[in-house]
């Protein structure tokens, strides 16, 4: 069973999200600061976390930053910020989502349900590919990726993202698509968050991001995997 930490101070709002996610059979930890949040996230390892961004002693960018140094867990942002650079600023510090207060409780924990099931798993029956010469190996089995020889790990977004390029090595992706491919038709963000979660992506398996080599930019068309299928 799937363990959600929350992370908001206030108290309120946390048991109402508390009692939303215990509803649908989730284990769900909670932690009223920064510092606490950090660390029941090292110590209960939990598979997603919900992190409000306006904590009272460290900001959730810094809680946000402090775990991606080491861990792809999910984290779904929650912010009062409404405008696109906040929301920008949130994908690419590696939220895999992004809700802005108020929300419907209902609908966040549609939104947690949606980013563990595409976190989940892959079919067993699925293949490994390798492209350009085994530089880059995609195991769909177990959702690893390695560049190089060297494992690279991956938030949920960024491995679907990766997973639809890899598809057709070449193929030009609208965001529009890798968006769809990434967080589901269902989705009402904006095209432009695939921009961030591709910078993200770049850091992880470009030898250099500000020249890559794998994933390619398209002007006015969108991205495509720069590397092709071996074999």
């Amino acid at each position: 069973m799937p363990t959600v930490l929350i992370v908001e101070d206030e108290i309120k709002l946390r048991e109402l999200v508390r009692s939303y996610l215990e509803r649908d059979g989730l284990t769900v930890l909670t932690a009223g600061t920064g510092a606490d949040g950090l660390h029941l996230f090292a110590a209960a390892k939990p598979d997603l976390i919900i992190l409000d961004l306006g904590l009272p002693d460290i900001s959730g960018e810094a809680v946000a930053a402090e775990i991606r140094r080491g861990s792809s867990v999910p984290i779904v942002m929650l912010t009062a910020r409404v405008e696109e650079a906040d929301r920008i600023r949130g994908l690419e510090l590696g939220a895999d989502d992004y809700v802005t207060k108020p929300f419907s409780p209902r609908e966040l924990v549609l939104r947690v349900l949606a980013v563990l099931r595409r976190g989940a798993g892959q079919d067993d029956q699925q293949p490994t590919h390798g492209y350009g010469g085994g530089r880059l190996v995609i195991d769909e089995a177990t959702r690893n990726v390695t560049v190089d020889g060297g494992q690279r790990e991956l938030t949920p977004t960024e491995w679907r993202i990766l997973l639809a390029l890899a598809t057709r090595p070449g193929r030009v992706y609208s965001r529009a698509e890798l968006i769809n491919r990434a967080r589901g038709h269902e989705f009402e963000g904006y095209e432009r968050s695939v921009d961030s979660h591709i910078k993200n992506l770049r850091r992880k398996i470009e030898a250099d991001p500000a020249q890559p080599e794998i994933v390619l930019t398209v002007l006015g068309g969108g991205y495509r995997l720069g590397l092709s299928r071996d074999g």
